[in-house]
């Protein structure tokens, strides 16, 4: 009675089983370390669904920089380009370019320099300047109070690639990710590491680790836009919540059932009751599935009854027609705050939500769709970081981190009216623990093929070829969650190829 876990583990080495069950230990070891966790702590991915155009949420503004910027975006039936820093913003309608008269793009200071990548260096240029999206002030804002940091050119990688390499095609000697540029792919690939069909996620990995530090272990994982894989593990099942709470079987849960009051409460007796004499596998794993929905469903109901719940969200303008309206991102971070306040009454202490926003693929008619995204997206996080300050009588903003995922970032030249597919983006970390106010990865040369200039970073049509991989972004954020070393190599089997390309952990958290 007295064994403990190393006592097991010798065990399993002795009998030359251990290399069989090398994850049940590694388990073992994580539940150990996750039972110990006296601290709350959760992560919240906001995945851009379509492929965010992050060359214009995030820019270099220095002169070499702004005009290469300038000369592939100021072009085409739709300029696309963004206004220098202090430009005055002219309500509705277009400026003379035929953009949108949004203002100039905002400045930010990152703490640590992020010069130009090796030999690429302009001749007597300055330090890089850096800006966010002119629709963002409230990141802005929330970057120079050192809560909100920059990651720059991530993207799926197996292990670092210059241009010459991906031109030069996968080999054994330099394998690259497969299947680039498809939606579906990318996005399966962002939450999985795999291309589409995979059937776990990072995210639900690390909760297989994590899980038993909750008391409540079904919604150590929460999803409040349907089913997501990232959210997916060997034993973690991602809980769906509607845009309101938990989803109740209305059969079961309801007031009547085929006009009769008392049908709910005599199916969920038929369904939960003793097996038949001839058990049924099927009516087991049905009876197994509805019954843990239903106990779930009033768990979580009743820790929500328990809470005062988050204030509504502001509403956000249009950009282009001044008008407000409701911002649907915000009112999924609303849902989501509501449910880490339920998690409190429910003494969680690691959780992982998921909210998908769409409408990033921005092929045609940029300006009428993005500066709307970055509008709401702004929004959303301003009302997010604010409101976990105070959630049910509690400071949780040191204890939850919000971060973004794409496709893909999209072509830094213009097709005429918007962008197509692309490879490396940024992305944004938000969050009281973050190590805020700087600009983590390397901000890539920008430019296209045009005279002279051959930019190292980019192929065809300024595609970035990524600094950083998904993995090291995901392994800093599981680090924090207080997943293991050996546990996220496990996740990451790829991790290990970044050890000399800077550490494997990026250090914004």
């Amino acid at each position: 009675m007295s064994t403990s876990r190393r006592d097991v583990l010798r065990l399993l080495a002795a009998t030359g089983l251990s290399p069989l069950l090398q994850p049940f230990g590694l388990r073992l070891a994580a539940l150990g370390a996750a039972a110990q966790a006296s601290d709350y702590k959760a992560t919240v991915c906001l995945f851009l669904f379509g492929g965010n155009d992050s060359a214009n949420m995030v820019l270099a503004t220095d002169a070499d920089s702004w005009g290469r910027y300038q000369s592939a975006r100021n072009t085409g039936t739709q300029v696309i380009a963004l206004a220098a820093p202090g430009t005055a913003a002219v309500a509705g309608g277009l400026g003379a370019s035929g953009a949108p008269a949004l203002g100039g793009v905002l400045p930010i200071v990152p703490a640590t320099d992020n010069g130009w990548p090796a030999g690429t260096t302009p001749s007597g240029s300055g330090p890089r300047t850096f800006a966010l999206h002119p629709l963002m002030p409230q990141l802005q804002s929330l970057f120079s109070q050192g809560k909100a940091a920059v990651v720059a050119n991530v993207g799926p990688l197996l292990e670092p690639t210059t241009r010459a390499q991906y031109l030069a095609g996968s080999t054994l000697a330099h394998p690259l990710p497969p299947l680039l540029f498809s939606h579906s792919d990318q996005q399966s690939t962002w939450q999985t590491g795999a291309v589409a069909g995979a059937r776990t996620g990072w995210g639900g990995l690390m909760c297989d680790l994590l899980a038993s530090a909750n008391p409540a272990t079904t919604f150590t994982a929460i999803s409040v836009s349907g089913n997501a894989v990232y959210l997916a593990g060997h034993s973690t099942i991602g809980y769906q919540s509607s845009a309101t709470g938990p989803i109740a079987i209305s059969g079961l849960q309801g007031k009547s059932l085929f006009g009769s009051a008392v049908a709910p409460a005599d199916l969920a007796a038929l369904i939960g009751g003793p097996a038949p004499t001839y058990p049924s596998y099927f009516q087991a794993d049905y009876a197994a599935v509805v019954n843990r929905s239903t106990v779930a469903q009033q768990q979580l109901a009743n820790a929500l009854l328990a809470i005062t719940p988050a204030a509504a969200p502001p509403q956000v303008a249009d950009p282009l027609t001044g008008a407000l309206a409701a911002n649907p991102v915000a009112t999924g971070l609303q849902t989501i705050l509501n449910l880490i306040a339920a998690g409190q009454v429910l003494g969680m202490k690691r959780q992982t939500f998921f909210l998908g926003i769409q409408g990033f693929d921005t092929h045609i008619d940029e300006n009428s769709f993005h500066p709307r995204l970055m509008a709401s997206l702004d929004g959303a996080l301003g009302y997010f970081y604010e409101a976990l300050g105070n959630l049910n009588g509690a400071d949780l903003t040191s204890k939850v981190t919000a971060f973004t995922m794409s496709d893909f970032s999209r072509t830094f030249t213009s097709n005429g009216s918007g962008t197509d597919h692309g490879w490396g983006g940024h992305h944004l970390v938000v969050g009281g623990a973050v190590n805020g106010g700087n600009l983590y990865g390397q901000y890539p040369t920008v430019g296209v093929a045009l005279g002279t200039f051959v930019n190292p970073d980019a192929i065809y049509s300024g595609v970035w070829v990524p600094t950083t991989a998904v993995d090291q972004y995901a392994a800093t954020l599981g680090n924090w969650m207080g997943v293991g070393a050996s546990d996220l190599a496990g996740i990451f089997p790829n991790l290990q190829n970044f050890a000399s390309n800077g550490s494997a952990l990026l250090g914004f958290l």
